[in-house]
C-alpha cells in the first residue's frame, strides 16, 4: 500500500506530492497577505491552526503535519519582512488556540528589532497587544475615533479576568478590629459603629 505524501498539491484532481521546501515556499508567500487581512478587524487575532489552514487554502499546497511543527518557520519569515519594509510585527496577531497567548516564537520580533527576550509571558503578552494595536492602526480602516487601544487576545483576557476574580472570592472578608465580627459592605461595624 502507498504510504500518504506528507505535502501535496491537487493538479486535475489527482494528488500530486511536493517536497517540504515546495510547500514551505508557498506558505511563505501567502501568509503576510493572510496576516494583513486579520489586521484589517480591529481587535482580531488568528490562532495557529487557522492560520495554518488558511495558508494552506490560499496555496493549494495541503498537508497532513500539524501546524506546530511547521508553521513557525513560515512566521519568522513574515518578522523579517515586517521588520525591512517598517510595518508592525504581524506575527503578534497569531496566537494559541488554548490560551490565546502568543508563542515563545514571539521573541524573535523582540531579538530582530533590537530588545531584550521578555522578562515573563505577561511581558511578551504586552508587547504583542501594542505590536497589535500598530497594526490595526496601520491596516483596519474602521479604528475607533480614539485610535483605539492594546488589548491582550480575547481568550487570555477572559483567563486573566477568571484568575482575578477567583483570587477575590479568595480573600477573607474584612472584620471589625474591635469586635471581629464581619463587616457589612459598608466597611463599617453595625455593632462598633
Amino acid at each position: 500500500m502507498k504510504k500518504p505524501y506528507s505535502y501535496w498539491r491537487v493538479v486535475g484532481g489527482t494528488m500530486v506530492e511536493v517536497d517540504h521546501s515546495t510547500a514551505s515556499g508557498a506558505w511563505t508567500r501567502e501568509v503576510y497577505p493572510a496576516l494583513v487581512e486579520v489586521a484589517r478587524t480591529y481587535h482580531a487575532v488568528i490562532t495557529y491552526g487557522a492560520l495554518g489552514q488558511v495558508l494552506q487554502e490560499r496555496s493549494g499546497v495541503f498537508t497532513r503535519v500539524p501546524p506546530f511543527f511547521w508553521i513557525g518557520q513560515v512566521l519568522g519569515s513574515v518578522v523579517r519582512e515586517a521588520h525591512l519594509r517598517g510595518d508592525p510585527q504581524l506575527t503578534a496577531l497569531v496566537v494559541r488556540v488554548d490560551d490565546g497567548m502568543v508563542g515563545d516564537g514571539y521573541d524573535e520580533v523582540l531579538q530582530v528589532s533590537g530588545l531584550p527576550p521578555a522578562a515573563d509571558d505577561l511581558a511578551r503578552e504586552n508587547h504583542a497587544a501594542e505590536a497589535r494595536l500598530a497594526c490595526y492602526r496601520r491596516f483596519c480602516s474602521s479604528l475607533p475615533a480614539d485610535g483605539g487601544t492594546a488589548a491582550l487576545a480575547p481568550r487570555l483576557q477572559s483567563a486573566i479576568a477568571r484568575r482575578r476574580a477567583a483570587s477575590a472570592a479568595e480573600r477573607p472578608a474584612p472584620v471589625c478590629s474591635r469586635c471581629f465580627v464581619q463587616l457589612p459592605v459598608t466597611g463599617v461595624c453595625d455593632n462598633c459603629g
